[in-house]
C-alpha cells in the first residue's frame, strides 16, 4: 500500500460505515457531479462513484493521481492533479457537491474558497479535525471569524465523530464530519461582504476585550463613537465578539456604513 506522506497531512480511512456516512450526508444521486478533495487511495471515491453521475477528484499528490483512474475502469471519473486551492470552480455545473477528507492544515482556506466562490457548491461535506467542526458549527457564545465566514453563506451542521484509530496512520486527534448546505438566498442583502467582514474582523481584533474597545481599535473610532453605534444596533457595549449572532453583525454593519 502507498505510504501516507506526513508533509501532505495524509491519513487513510478505510472504515466502510464512515465512508457511507460521509456520502449519505452529501445526499448524492445519479444527477450529481461531485468534486472530491484529496481522494488519496480512492476509498471514498469508490463510495461516491456508486451514487453520483460523475466524480471529479482533485489530488495534489502526483503519484496518487496517476494510480487512481486504473482502479475504476469504465467509471465516470476525472482525476485532476492540482492543489485544490488553485482549482477553478467556475467550470463545474451549477449545484455541484463537494466531498472530502481534508488535510487539517488547509481546512480554513478550503472552507473560505468554497463559501466565497462565484459558483458555490450546493452542499459541502468535509471530514476535518473535530475541533474545527465544532468551531464551524459554533453558536453565539463561542463564535469566531471562521464560524461567521461559514455560517453567513451556509447552514452548518455536524455529522459523526470519527475516532483517530480508524485512520492509517492515526492522527493525534479525532475527526468529525461537517455539513455545509449553501444558502439558496443570500444572507447579506443590503450590505457588502467587504463592509460586513471589515466590521467582523474589527470586532475580533482584540478578542479578550469588550466590543467597545476592540471595535474602536479596529475601526479607528473613539470608544464613545463605538458605544453609540452599538446601542443603536441594539448590542450591549460590554459584549464580546464571540457572543454576537449573525443578525447582530448585520445590524451593526448597516449602521457603521450608513
Amino acid at each position: 500500500m502507498t505510504t501516507p506522506k506526513k508533509s501532505l497531512g495524509q491519513h487513510w480511512l478505510h472504515d466502510r460505515d464512515v465512508l457511507a456516512h460521509i456520502a449519505d450526508c452529501a445526499e448524492i444521486d445519479k444527477n450529481d457531479t461531485v468534486l472530491e478533495i484529496g481522494p488519496g487511495l480512492g476509498t471514498l471515491t469508490s463510495e461516491l462513484l456508486r451514487r453520483a453521475g460523475k466524480v471529479i477528484a482533485v489530488e495534489f499528490d502526483p503519484e496518487l493521481a496517476r494510480k487512481l483512474p486504473s482502479q475504476f475502469p469504465g467509471k465516470n471519473l476525472d482525476v485532476v492533479t492540482s492543489d485544490i486551492l488553485s482549482y477553478d470552480l467556475s467550470d463545474l455545473p451549477t449545484g455541484y457537491k463537494v466531498v472530502g477528507n481534508v488535510p487539517y492544515y488547509i481546512t480554513s482556506k478550503i472552507v473560505q474558497m468554497l463559501m466565497t466562490a462565484a459558483n458555490k457548491p450546493s452542499i459541502s461535506v468535509l471530514l476535518v479535525q473535530k475541533e474545527v467542526t465544532e468551531r464551524l458549527a459554533a453558536e453565539p457564545g463561542n463564535m469566531s471569524i471562521l464560524a461567521i465566514s461559514a455560517q453567513v453563506f451556509a447552514d452548518v451542521t455536524m455529522g459523526d465523530v470519527v475516532k483517530a484509530e480508524l485512520f492509517t496512520p492515526p492522527p493525534k486527534v479525532d475527526s468529525q464530519v461537517v455539513i455545509l448546505k449553501t444558502r439558496q438566498s443570500p444572507f447579506l442583502t443590503d450590505i457588502s461582504e467587504v463592509d460586513f467582514f471589515r466590521v467582523v474582523k474589527a470586532g475580533f481584533s482584540s478578542k479578550r476585550k469588550k466590543l467597545r474597545s476592540s471595535l474602536a481599535g479596529g475601526l479607528n473610532l473613539s470608544k464613545t463613537e463605538v458605544e453609540q453605534l452599538l446601542v443603536k444596533a441594539q448590542i450591549n457595549p460590554d459584549s464580546r465578539a464571540e457572543t454576537l449572532d449573525l443578525a447582530s453583525w448585520v445590524r451593526l454593519t448597516r449602521i457603521v456604513h450608513s
